[in-house]
Order: structure tokens, then C-alpha cells, then sequence
């Protein structure tokens, strides 16, 4: 049924459910895995721009444009490692995975990348935030839902509080 299954994971402790529901899927349907991590200024484990005062000061804000940059780096770079063992995971289980890391706006990347890819499914979870939050600042896997190209999966948080 699916031969291609996108699921995208921004942390590895919120969407091991989306990782272990794809990863499922793609076992029982023989499809192969999409591993996206997506980079956005949004995030809330993105480091912050310099503050704009300090920019009178050369030598300061050298040194903090490289402390920025570095924390950058890190951020992808431990992105990486975790889709690598994703990866990894998944190839033991017999499944074709491959992985991209992409910067831009979170939801859109994930339908491009979907549908770039040729992807059948996409593998999503639902926001843990109120749905007074939701309906003001809206969610990723609502605009996946009204933007892909493909079916998508949305897997509620496991939390049932009356309140969200």
C-alpha cells in the first residue's frame, strides 16, 4: 500500500512515537523511511541573534557572531547524530531509510520534502499545546494536513487532558 513513508522528527523524545508508527508501517508495507529533522529560527532549541547594542563594539560582537555560529553548528550537527542512529535503527530492522536535515519553515519543508520525494504517507504528530494556543498560533501538523500532498498520519499526544 505505502511504498514511501516521510516522517519527520525535530526531537528525539517527543517523536520517538513518530519514529516507532513509521518505522511500523514501513516493516508491514515493505515501503521505505524518510527521516526529516527540520532547522527553523523558530525552534525553540535555535540560539538567539546577538544583541544589536553590542554591534558598536567590534571586537564583542566578533566573538558573539562566533559563539552564534558555533551554536549553529552544534545544533545541527547533534541533529545529525540522531537521525544517523535513527538510521541505523531502522536498518537493522530491514527497513530502506535515508535522512535529510533542512532549514526553512517547518511545515512547508515537510510537504515539499514529501512531495519532492514521491512520499505516500507522512507520519506526523499532533501539537501538545492548548487548542485555545493551537487555533491562535496555529500547528505544524495542521498545515501538513491542509498543505500535503499525500495522506498524513497525525498520532495524538498520549496525554488525554481535558483541557487540550
Amino acid at each position: 500500500m505505502f511504498t514511501k513513508i516521510l516522517a519527520p522528527i525535530q526531537n528525539r523524545l517527543t517523536d520517538q512515537v513518530v519514529f516507532d508508527t513509521a518505522l511500523s508501517l514501513a516493516q508491514q508495507t515493505s515501503a521505505r523511511l524518510m527521516l526529516l529533522r527540520v532547522f527553523s529560527p523558530e525552534m525553540r532549541a535555535a540560539p538567539a541573534l546577538p544583541n544589536p547594542t553590542l554591534y558598536r563594539y567590534p571586537m564583542v560582537t566578533d566573538e558573539l557572531m562566533l559563539t552564534y555560529r558555533q551554536r549553529w553548528e552544534d545544533l545541527e550537527n547533534s541533529g545529525l547524530e540522531m537521525l544517523k542512529q535513527l538510521s541505523e535503527q531502522a536498518q537493522a530492522s530491514g527497513i530502506t531509510v535515508e535522512f535529510t536535515q533542512n532549514f526553512g519553515n517547518v511545515g512547508q519543508v515537510i510537504c515539499e520534502v514529501g512531495e519532492n520525494w514521491g512520499a505516500d504517507l507522512i507520519v506526523t504528530r499532533q501539537p501538545d499545546r492548548s487548542k485555545l494556543d493551537e487555533l491562535f498560533l496555529g500547528s505544524i501538523s495542521n498545515y501538513v494536513l491542509h498543505h500535503a500532498s499525500c495522506p498524513v498520519l497525525a498520532i495524538p499526544q498520549a496525554d488525554d487532558s481535558t483541557l487540550r
